[in-house]
């Protein structure tokens, strides 16, 4: 018979898979971080849009390339937050960037992070650190509410704890909201502590602690049509613009919304009745 001991920490063992192997950081520039158990896997092909179609974001457009570029190149860069309006660009513009940088022959990695798996930051930071590579540490729609404890995981990423943040790691955020959460729920944790000023000063001050705040708001009739220009031009689609300006607006209308995210759903349709494959 089996020692019942024996039994235990086989069963044990199982619970606690053994610790990631080294990734192979040079198979891919860019990798996603799964956790149960923790790995980081390479991304082969990046859901991205090329740079040049990012319209109507110029100003943010330009900042952070130039912060990239420099993190690329070892010189000081900071860690950025991209809020604003749903839609106008956010996250392609952190993933279309990074392919610019590294079009430009310089090794930089990207790694996407959900907010659910925050709390392994501190694992996730380990193999980073040891790394000869630079990364772009990237979580998009990041939120947090009035009783998520997942912000306090995000501070290892911006102030470092003891060891400081690894020097060859930046962090690039995206969110809806510019304090990262819900203005009621600010309001309401003000009204009803017993030192209001300091009740919210932990979460609100969390996006104090990005070095860059770069905002994103809805596009203009002219900005969404630009857009959808681009699109037909990058994918060889010809329209008459009498006709392409109608059927676009009439699209926008009937969303209640124009935004960059409306302007490729409605050429998805467009390319789609023209018989181009996208």
């Amino acid at each position: 018979m089996t020692d019942p001991l024996e039994r235990i920490a086989a069963a044990l063992e199982r619970m606690s898979p053994p610790p990631m192997p080294a990734p192979d950081f040079a198979s891919a520039d860019a990798f996603a971080w799964h956790t149960a158990p923790d790995r980081l896997e390479p991304v082969e092909r990046v859901a991205r849009v090329d740079l040049s179609l990012l319209v109507g974001v110029n100003r943010a457009r330009d900042i952070l390339f130039a912060n990239t570029e420099h993190f690329a190149r070892g010189l000081p860069a900071n860690n950025a937050l991209l809020w604003g309006a749903r839609g106008m660009g956010k996250s392609s513009l952190v993933k279309a960037i990074h392919a610019a940088v590294v079009a430009r022959g310089l090794p930089l990695k990207i790694v996407e992070l959900s907010r659910e798996d925050l709390p392994s930051v501190q694992r996730l930071l380990k193999h980073l650190r040891s790394a000869p590579f630079r990364f772009i540490l990237f979580c998009d729609d990041l939120s947090f509410s009035h009783d998520d404890q997942h912000y306090k995981s995000l501070k290892a990423v911006l102030d470092g704890g003891i060891e400081g943040r690894p020097e060859n790691v930046i962090l690039y955020a995206t969110s809806n909201r510019r304090h990262l959460m819900p203005r009621d729920m600010i309001e309401n944790e003000r009204s009803t502590a017993i030192s209001p000023s300091e009740a919210v000063e932990e979460k609100v001050s969390l996006s104090d602690r990005f070095g860059l705040w770069l905002g994103f708001h809805p596009c203009s009739q002219d900005e969404y049509l630009e857009m959808i220009r681009g699109y037909c031009a990058a994918h060889g689609l010809c329209v008459a613009e009498e006709e392409l300006r109608a059927e676009a607006i009439e699209w926008q209308a009937t969303r209640g919304s124009r935004s960059g995210r409306v302007a490729w759903q409605f050429f998805t349709d467009l390319a789609a009745r023209h018989g181009v494959a996208l």
